[in-house]
């Protein structure tokens, strides 16, 4: 099979989707530009609500449900085969995950720009609300301490290497160009927001200073320890959290996607100029290296098809920096299209390398290294495709940052909310305060990454697809009251239940196997399944409670509900 066809039709079938599947969403949901949204209705000083231009929020978007998600998830997939993996993308990424992104985005703007929590609230009780926002909040600080790590990681100007510490200046390259991003994204939110730069002009400005910051980086490396980043990286996410959005987190986060667009021309050059050999088998059967494709593809596979972190992101910040309702099909379903592209790539990339030459290489590697392949069969030249290779990495290593601060601030507003009397705040519970829950957040995410988050990594991906599941229910039960169909979400909402239920039913048994034959540890294994039972339980409460929400709507018709964001509905 031709890797070219498989990339050129993937793009046409996700073009033709957001033009047609994606306008008949927004028709079905009625979607109306005339409303104004929670960013115009609702004045914080900028900290979160504050208008955005499509292109940076898009930006925005894109750089915090990306980064290395859908790199990492096809590559490992990839053991069941290119055609199953390729066929999850498109399917998913059509009738799933760009669904869920855009109705969560739009369920949000039309309640104040409020968090999936206080939706859940609204239409479907307190108890639902409590239950998903504590599940939710403590999924992201899971993402907090995993992704603290990562960075600090990433960021360690010391390896060891034949019993020796060594310069690592690979990664203090890393640290260099993400801490110049830092300052660069200040001096562009100042020039657009508040001296009304040109936004194309500031961002040819952007782009250019931004390449330069990378190029120091690769010359002039930072050389810490890893403890000390990540105190750096404690204190800097508390700040990023609180700081309003327009100065740091949304203009990084746009200039930073260029680093992602940068990654896909290069990969979509090389592809297009060589046409890669599929050297990966079409399929495998229904398992490989012992593990199910049902449920494993599809928990696997997450970013580039479905991610129940994504509509955290979309009602979380996006939907309080959304201009206009017309962005919400561009921002939300394209934007997880584009991610979707991305992840036919990182499949491309590993079928072209094959699994001999991809052994004992991270996914990230894979994808930079099969690019750097692609660029010599062109003729580049060594020196131009190492140079492309080392900015890969380094764009992919920088891209865990944004998706920490990211998640820090989305774990601010589900606590803040969690806390609040009928969706306001109020100056009698310090827990609704934006520094207090920030600083709780930051702390208890701290201990967890010290204490060792990897004993209960191995459950995070169905712990991330299953917010998928009350996410799909939410917009169902707000659509169902207000009139509107919701069939679409019936069977997304039924096949990501099921693939993660039964993802923690089986990794529950095999986890008890391993200590029945005293081969386990009681806090990996144990911790787990200890872990794995109440998250089992809410899961089917909160389906449960939803469902027969959705029945009694059914019964007694629609709530005569309005239409206004301030509103609620």
């Amino acid at each position: 099979m031709s890797s070219l066809m498989i990339l050129l039709g993937s793009i046409v079938i996700f073009i033709i989707a957001y033009f047609t599947y994606g306008s008949w969403l927004a028709k079905e949901w009625g979607v109306d530009p005339s409303i104004k949204t929670p960013a115009h209705v609702i004045d914080d000083g900028g900290v979160d609500y504050v208008p955005a231009k499509a292109p940076i929020l898009l930006g925005h978007h894109f750089a915090s449900i990306a980064g290395a998600g859908p790199i990492n998830g096809p590559i490992q997939a990839a053991i069941f085969g290119w055609v199953p993996v390729l066929l999850w993308i498109i399917i998913g990424g059509i009738f799933f995950g760009a669904v869920q992104d855009f109705s969560a985005i739009l369920v949000s703007i039309r309640h104040k720009g409020q968090s999936l929590g206080e939706v859940i609230e609204e239409n479907v009780s307190h108890r639902c609300k409590v239950l998903f926002s504590i599940f939710a909040w403590l999924v992201l600080l899971l993402v907090v301490a995993a992704f603290a790590d990562i960075v600090a990681s990433s960021f360690n100007g010391f390896s060891v290497k034949d019993g020796q510490t060594v310069l690592n200046s690979a990664n203090g390259s890393v640290a260099t160009a993400s801490l110049l991003f830092i300052p660069l994204a200040v001096v562009f939110g100042y020039l657009v927001y508040r001296r009304n730069a040109p936004l194309i002009v500031s961002t040819i400005a952007g782009v250019v200073l931004l390449a330069l910051c990378i190029t120091i980086g690769i010359y002039v490396p930072i050389h810490l320890s890893k403890n000390i980043w990540l105190g750096f990286i404690f204190v800097y996410i508390v700040v990023a959290s609180v700081t309003p959005v327009w100065i740091l987190l949304q203009p990084r986060d746009y200039l930073n996607s260029f680093l992602l667009y940068f990654m896909m021309i290069a990969a979509l050059i090389g592809i297009v100029g060589t046409n890669p050999t599929v050297n990966i088998p079409a399929t495998v059967g229904l398992t490989a290296n012992g593990q199910p494709i049902f449920p494993f593809l599809f928990i696997t596979v997450a970013c580039g098809a479905i991610s129940g972190f994504h509509s955290i992101v979309g009602s979380g910040t996006t939907s309080k920096q959304l201009d206009n309702e017309k962005d919400a099909k561009m921002i939300g379903y394209g934007g997880m299209l584009i991610e979707c592209v991305l992840a036919v790539i990182s499949l491309i990339c590993i079928s072209s390398i094959g699994f001999a030459g991809a052994k004992g290489m991270a996914p990230p590697v894979v994808f930079a290294s099969a690019i750097k392949v692609f660029f010599i069969n062109l003729g580049f030249g060594e020196a131009a495709a190492s140079v492309t290779y080392t900015v890969i990495l380094l764009a992919i290593s920088a891209f865990a940052l944004t998706s920490l601060d990211t998640a820090t601030r989305l774990a601010r507003f589900i606590f803040q909310e969690l806390f609040t009397e009928g969706g306001k705040q109020t100056s009698k519970n310090p827990l609704t305060n934006m520094y207090v829950s920030t600083i709780i957040t930051v702390a208890i995410g701290g201990v967890l990454c010290l204490a060792g988050y990897q004993k209960i990594w191995p459950i995070f991906g169905a712990c991330n697809q299953l917010v998928a599941v009350p996410a799909f229910l939410a917009v169902s039960v707000w659509l169902a009251r207000k009139g509107r169909n919701n069939k679409m979400f019936y069977f997304p909402m039924v096949f990501m239940l099921a693939a993660c239920l039964i993802s923690l039913v089986m990794t529950f048994r095999l986890n008890i196997s391993i200590l029945a034959a005293g081969k386990g540890n009681m806090m990996v294994q144990g911790l787990q399944c200890i872990v794995i039972v109440p998250i089992f339980i809410l899961a089917i409460f909160l389906v449960w409670e939803g469902v027969s929400c959705l029945i009694k709507i059914s019964k007694e018709g629609p709530s005569k509900l309005g239409t206004s964001p301030a509103g609620g509905k």
